[in-house]
């Protein structure tokens, strides 16, 4: 998964963490609430790295060049490598992998389904945009995590060489023939409206996350905090159409 673009889009809290994010896992796992929705968000976020890897692996069909190929083929193995990271702690606190991922999986597949790329740079586009869109809703839940799953959260979390890669194909296409932006900037406002729709589906559906995003547990978003994270997610994504040299 992509990271934020740029050090403005991370969202650290500038004040000491206090709470559950001023806790380790052993202190923090206590209260079986909590302990339950890490256990959802490290399997959603397992099962997105292995869709990423199968995903980048597909797009490397459709390059258009040797080294196009191999760059794809070297981000594939660096969400793989994300995956068994996730996949290892889950094991080490005593879960199954594949149990965790199970109930994300449907959800999951079903946007990969809907946002099939038709061809190289909607493949590209999908990569950058979508994944950014995960990845900083994933951040924003990551602030108040305890120490030891934030830490895991944002090492997977890191820029696998997507961006910068995504941003020079994208932007050398428009050059060669502007009216490609017209048709990728449709591309990604679909993607942004599809990203959305599945991570509040995902959410509304495991009732322990839900909970620890709104109220009750690792000091909770309130309502207002919930539109104000959204707000920032979607300035995010202008700012990333903006990279591509498309209109969002």
């Amino acid at each position: 998964m992509e990271t934020s673009d740029n050090a403005e889009n991370a969202n650290e809290p500038a004040e000491a963490p206090t709470g559950i994010a001023a806790q380790d896992w052993e202190r923090a796992s206590a209260d079986p609430q909590y302990r339950a929705a890490v256990v959802d968000l490290l399997g959603a976020l397992a099962y997105g790295e292995l869709a990423a890897f199968e995903r980048l692996a597909e797009d490397a069909k459709l390059a258009p060049s040797l080294d196009d190929k191999a760059e794809l083929a070297k981000m594939a193995a660096a969400e793989f490598g994300h995956f068994q990271r996730l996949r290892d702690r889950l094991t080490a606190i005593d879960v199954e992998p594949t149990g965790a991922m199970q109930p994300f999986a449907a959800a999951l597949d079903e946007f990969h389904r809907q946002t099939a790329p038709s061809d190289w740079l909607e493949g590209l586009v999908k990569a950058y945009v979508g994944d950014s869109i995960a990845s900083d809703f994933y951040r924003e839940v990551a602030v108040r995590l305890d120490s030891d799953t934030r830490a895991l959260v944002l090492t997977v979390l890191d820029d696998t060489g997507h961006a910068t890669f995504a941003v020079e194909k994208v932007r050398a296409a428009i050059e060669a023939e502007p009216r490609v932006g017209g048709r990728l900037a449709l591309w990604a406002r679909r993607l942004m409206g599809e990203a959305l729709s599945q991570a509040q589906r995902v959410v509304a559906d495991r009732d322990a996350l839900s909970t620890m995003l709104v109220g009750g547990v690792a000091d909770g978003f309130d309502l207002a905090e919930v539109g104000k994270m959204f707000s920032r997610i979607t300035e995010a994504h202008t700012k990333r159409m903006a990279a591509l040299g498309l209109a969002a």
